[in-house]
């Protein structure tokens, strides 16, 4: 396995858990940041090569630049890895140009960024038969009164461009309780010249989130799949997995595998779903088209997304695999997901009994990793200086 693997962004620890899925089986792994801070999943004994780039935001043509003189170097073709969502915006903007120098799995340009824009995705469903949050969008006619009377209060404001709206406003989403609200998240979005859309809130407690895990081979065919249902995450109620457990839901194959086939995407995808607490019907939210959050999960119990990625782009594809049973297996990313409790609890969403009866399961961590512990020190380094510099300000 000569082919080395360039995984972008080692600052979180998706990009950490992908160097070490694929370091395990002795693959040479690059970790690409644009900075040295925080990038502690550079820090894995899995990690062969460190190297900084210009700023994909600041400097895009730096940056596609800086990865194509890598390229050229290496004796074989490298398999690219985007561990970020604005990663993959870049490389994608860029695909045809990089599909020379890199192995790359998807092959239409533009179908990335058209799955992760929230408006154009929901399009794509309806076309396909899903069903989706009902939207009001603000050109049309009689505004405010469709929001107040089809989606009611309270209701999100949620914008098209997830990235962009969460590196300026550190959330996901806007949730408004009265016309007011409304109007002035709508204002905080436009000053920010980030379009958004108005949503209905799908009824239901955090754990009605499921998400559907699938790689779909060259041929555009869903060979390995799971299913999985989110149990807390943060920022509370609209945010990221932070404790995910795999369950097998078939009915969610049935609709996702389809509809990933369907549009033609290629490489790892993750569907997110909600499951109305009142129809059981289940609303398709949103599509990540990179390593999902609890990928250290998806690894531990037999699904390792970025080596089934690896093999198939350098031409040695695994057999196809269904985890279609339920492992009992949960992902924990302890540091926030003990932020979200403390907000549950506040809010009255859970008890301390509730909390304290979700433990007994066994947990696959975000960071940390006997065998590995390095990142972990490196993580927890980096945490207490944030937290004594805040005290100090």
């Amino acid at each position: 396995m000569g082919n080395k693997a360039v995984i972008l962004g080692s600052n979180y620890y998706i990009g950490l858990s992908t160097i070490r899925c694929l370091g395990v089986h002795g693959i040479h792994t690059v970790a690409v940041d644009y900075s040295e801070q925080e990038r502690y999943g550079a820090e894995s004994k899995y990690c062969s090569e460190k190297l900084l780039s210009p700023h994909y935001k600041e400097d895009p043509e730096g940056f596609i630049q800086f990865l194509k003189e890598y390229a050229k170097k290496q004796n074989l073709k490298p398999v690219l890895i985007p561990c970020h969502d604005s990663y993959v915006e870049v490389i994608d903007a860029h695909l045809e140009e990089m599909k020379e120098y890199y192995y790359i799995p998807q092959t239409e340009q533009g179908l990335y960024t058209k799955v992760m824009n929230k408006e154009r995705l929901h399009q794509l469903a309806m076309e396909k038969g899903l069903a989706v949050p009902e939207t009001v969008r603000l050109h049309e006619d009689n505004f405010i009164e469709k929001v107040e009377t089809t989606l009611k209060y309270p209701c999100i404001v949620k914008p098209t461009d997830s990235p962009s709206f969460v590196a300026k406003f550190r959330k996901k989403l806007f949730k408004v309780h009265n016309r007011e609200e409304l109007e002035e998240a709508i204002q905080k979005a436009k000053d920010a010249n980030l379009e958004v859309i108005v949503q209905r809130i799908i009824p239901g407690f955090d754990d009605h989130m499921h998400t559907f895990d699938a790689y779909l081979n060259q041929d555009g065919k869903v060979t390995h799949w799971t299913t999985c249902q989110k149990y807390r995450q943060y920022p509370i109620n609209f945010g990221a997995s932070v404790y995910t457990g795999q369950k097998h839901i078939p009915e969610l194959y049935e609709i996702g595998a389809s509809f990933l086939e369907a549009i033609g995407f290629k490489g790892f995808a993750e569907i997110e779903f909600k499951k109305d607490a009142e129809t059981g019907q289940f609303y398709l939210i949103e599509i990540n088209a990179r390593i999902t959050n609890f990928n250290h999960l998806l690894y531990k119990i037999g699904m390792n997304v970025p080596y089934i990625t690896y093999m198939e782009l350098t031409g040695s594809p695994l057999p196809p695999k269904a985890i279609d049973y339920n492992t009992n297996r949960v992902f924990w990313y302890a540091f926030e997901d003990l932020l979200a409790i403390r907000d549950y609890v506040k809010t009255g969403q859970l008890t301390i009994g509730q909390v304290f009866t979700s433990f007994f399961k066994r947990k696959v961590y975000a960071i940390w990793d006997w065998r590995d512990p390095q990142p972990a020190f490196s993580f927890t380094k980096n945490l207490v200086g944030k937290i004594i510099g805040r005290r100090k300000k």
